[in-house]
């Protein structure tokens, strides 16, 4: 039967970077995901939350809370990357596992500047570059499982190498799925005009995660014509809480439980920077509002 433990983020309160003044305390988004019903979280930068194993466990235990996932960016399509995508990798990996997580989610690195929005690097992949991020991320998710036990999601991004629906297909057909599979961030794929559902009924055994936001379709539209950095579309309000946005959740929710599958799905809408008390209000609302989508396999905490 198909499990859909359903959760949510640090970026659902605005958290972008370990440390930034315009970003709310790691002691009030505990407090407020823990009042806003929910009961597993991600870890969000490195950093953000304590780096300490046994102050970390201390604090989610204060607030009923458990950890699903570490996050980080890699740029392994770049030359000579290997060492500092690993060494990165390492500190986020252990930590997830030593408070229980299960899965490391996976971010291209933008070519775009992901504060300014400033271009870094041509927004298209060679063959090449192609080559060094599929064989790169086996070689990571082989390695981070072997080492930490955990499960590498791979996680389309605006303003990555991998963000189109063709893309993200490429990827996964030149990925090993013993050791890489998706995190299908609903957001990101409609962000591009892709189809959440295909995907998940096209490669229903390379789900391995779930990130749920919805999008402005005006707002994209607009953002698409006029090529606008994704800081300034979240800005501008590109990413919305649910039921205001595509994709619908219902449909998404469905094809998963229709699909079987057993995965985490955490709620992540992109709201930096925004005013410290706008957040709890959203996480109230979306909370109930997901408790209401799908079945019994739709799993979510209690409001405390």
């Amino acid at each position: 039967m198909s499990s859909i433990r359903i959760g949510s983020a640090p970026d659902s309160w605005g958290v972008w970077f370990p440390d930034d003044p315009e970003q709310t305390t790691p002691e009030r988004f505990l407090a407020e995901v823990a009042s806003a019903g929910y009961d597993v979280i991600e870890l969000g930068p490195y950093g953000f939350l304590p780096t300490d194993p046994q102050r970390l466990a201390d604090a989610l235990r204060e607030h009923g809370l458990r950890v699903s996932a570490g996050t980080v960016f890699e740029h392994l399509h770049q030359p000579e990357s290997w060492e500092h995508v690993w060494s990165q990798v390492t500190d986020v990996a252990a930590l997830t596992r030593a408070v229980g997580g299960e899965h490391l989610v996976v971010i291209p690195e933008p070519w775009r500047d992901h504060k300014t929005g400033a271009p870094k690097e041509d927004r298209r992949l060679d063959t090449a570059g192609w080559e060094r991020l599929t064989i790169g991320m086996d070689r990571l998710g082989r390695r981070v499982l072997e080492e930490y036990g955990l499960q590498v999601q791979f996680h389309s991004h605006a303003d990555s190498h991998v963000g189109y629906q063709q893309e993200i297909e490429r990827f996964v057909e030149a990925t090993d799925p013993r050791y890489v599979n998706l995190c299908l961030d609903t957001g990101h794929v409609s962000y591009y005009g892709g189809d959440n559902v295909a995907i998940i009924r096209k490669y229903p055994e390379r789900i391995g995660y779930l990130h749920l936001k919805q999008v402005d379709p005006a707002i994209v539209a607009r953002v698409e014509a006029e090529d606008i950095p994704f800081p300034d579309a979240v800005r501008l309000g590109a990413m919305v809480e649910p039921p205001h946005g595509v994709p619908s959740m219902p449909e998404v929710l469905g094809a998963v439980d229709e699909a079987g599958l057993d995965v985490y799905a955490i709620v992540e809408q992109d709201m930096y920077p925004c005013p410290p008390d706008h957040p709890l209000p959203i996480a109230q609302r979306t909370h109930t509002y997901l408790a209401s989508c799908g079945g019994a396999s739709v799993r979510i905490g209690q409001p405390a």
